[in-house]
């Protein structure tokens, strides 16, 4: 069985128990317990959350466990010694370390990131690296994996960083079975930017809304600017200057964007061809989808691929 500890420390963020939401429902979905999850701390008993309420934990245990996943927490703060020399302990001994969001600071403080790739969330980066300049962080991926450690961003990213782990250990028709029995829209995977596409575009009106929410579920349609304004019951000229107003962007080029993200998602989840791949986003051919990736990432689709790959691979 897979043991998967969650540290916890005072004033952690409560979102990091979602986490054992997805080794719950692997466990469930497996049709036996593969799983064993624990809440720990530094010396055990109850533990107080960022939102006021307590949870009862055991001591972290020096003989160590499967999985150690360090929590995060909203205020950047001091990890105690203790916790810092546990940690360091009991890493020999764990197949997999692991943080979510400012738990990344708990890591390169017990000296567990010297020398490693690792990301957090986009806010905490200058002050991450101002603290530990020999820590190679990436200021715009999901999660990373270097070896031995895996390294979220934000607090949700924690539940994308445990269905990569079932997906690593179980296989990923499991991990897609967990993520749609958490109702989860869309996986998403190491390499997919913090900040997701429509977020980015951040339109304002109900009616601009609507508009890219239907883009977003139709990347194969029509989705010119005479077809969004029908969607949003506009007339093209109004939409186009409504749209632009709201979000700095020509609906065109939010098109684009939102395909680039899908396009992604799908090289990080499946081995269509990039033929495949660029019919079913709306790009229509390949040459289309690469000038588009030239443009936004300044690399070429089956470049990208191979890197996406080779970062794969190092998910031991």
């Amino acid at each position: 069985m897979h043991t998967v500890a969650l540290v916890v420390y005072p004033q952690f963020q409560a979102l990091s128990l979602s986490v054992g939401s997805v080794f719950e429902c692997a466990n469930l979905l497996h049709g036996e317990p593969v799983y064993g999850f624990a809440l720990v701390s530094e010396t055990g008993g109850p533990v107080l959350s960022s939102q006021g309420f307590s949870v009862n934990t055991e001591a972290l245990s020096l003989a160590g466990y499967d999985t150690i996943i360090v929590s995060g927490y909203l205020e950047l703060g001091e990890p105690s010694p203790e916790l810092l020399t546990c940690l360091s302990s009991v890493s020999p001994q764990s197949r997999r370390i692991a943080s979510l969001c400012t738990g990344v600071f708990v890591l390169a403080e017990a000296g567990l990131l010297e020398g490693k790739r690792a990301t957090t969330h986009w806010l905490h980066v200058p002050e991450f690296k101002k603290r530990h300049p020999t820590v190679r962080i990436d200021d715009d991926r999901l999660f990373v994996v270097d070896g031995q450690i895996w390294t979220g961003a934000g607090m949700s990213a924690g539940v994308d960083l445990a269905l990569a782990m079932v997906e690593n250990d179980l296989g990923p028709d499991l991990a897609r079975r967990v993520a749609r029995k958490l109702v989860i829209a869309q996986r998403r995977g190491a390499e997919q930017s913090q900040l997701s596409a429509l977020l980015e575009i951040d339109p304002k009106s109900d009616r601009v809304q609507l508009a890219m929410a239907y883009a977003r579920e139709n990347l194969r349609s029509d989705l010119s600017v005479e077809a969004l304004a029908e969607v949003a019951r506009l007339s093209p000229r109004q939409f186009s200057r409504v749209f632009r107003e709201e979000t700095g962007k020509t609906p065109a080029k939010a098109v684009e964007s939102l395909r680039l993200e899908a396009a992604r998602v799908m090289m990080e989840t499946s081995r269509h061809p990039v033929e495949v791949i660029a019919r079913e986003t709306g790009f229509g051919d390949r040459e289309r989808m690469r000038q588009a990736f030239l443009r936004a990432y300044g690399k070429p689709p089956q470049l990208m691929r191979d890197e996406l790959y080779k970062t794969a691979s190092g998910a031991g």
